[in-house]
């Protein structure tokens, strides 16, 4: 049964991946959501003895390698922001999905925020507002995933 379960919580992960680096037209790509912490933030309320700050930063690792960007910096964002959610997840389950959609956001806020001082301090980057789109985006879906990934939950009982 673990194993089942821990596929298909791989698998949803592995989607994720997929949607962060599917070509979108360039007039709506600076606002991608990041689909990859969205399901971690997720996995990580219903799961946190099984998803947690090893999986994300193996999971921004493997972002790193996708995107082409410096080994390592979405790695750390992505811990950090996964460590977050790790320490309060008892409280976070308890707000309701609008109010967990503005935590994402800021969580998604502060990945974004420490990916770009990471790349400043690294390749030396320029701040643009557009770095914070994916924030709205992210916000906006936040309420679909969680239900979506609550039914995938509950119909494969992972527990």
């Amino acid at each position: 049964m673990f194993a089942h379960n821990g596929i298909i919580v791989i698998f949803t992960l592995l989607i994720a991946l997929m949607a962060s680096i599917m070509p979108l037209p360039l007039s709506v790509d600076a606002f991608r959501p990041d689909w990859v912490l969205i399901v971690l933030i997720y996995w990580t309320m219903a799961l946190p003895g099984r998803v947690n700050i090893i999986t994300a930063w193996i999971m921004g690792f493997l972002l790193d390698v996708l995107l082409g960007s410096v080994l390592g910096v979405h790695a750390a964002a992505m811990a950090i922001a996964i460590y977050i959610v790790a320490e309060s997840f008892q409280k976070i389950r308890n707000f309701s999905v609008w109010q967990q959609a503005l935590i994402t956001g800021v969580l998604a806020a502060l990945y974004h925020l420490v990916v770009f001082w990471l790349q400043r301090f690294l390749i030396d980057v320029v701040f643009l507002t557009s770095y914070l789109y994916p924030v709205i985006t992210t916000i906006v879906l936040w309420p679909w995933m969680f239900l979506l990934l609550r039914k995938v939950r509950r119909n494969f009982s992972i527990k």
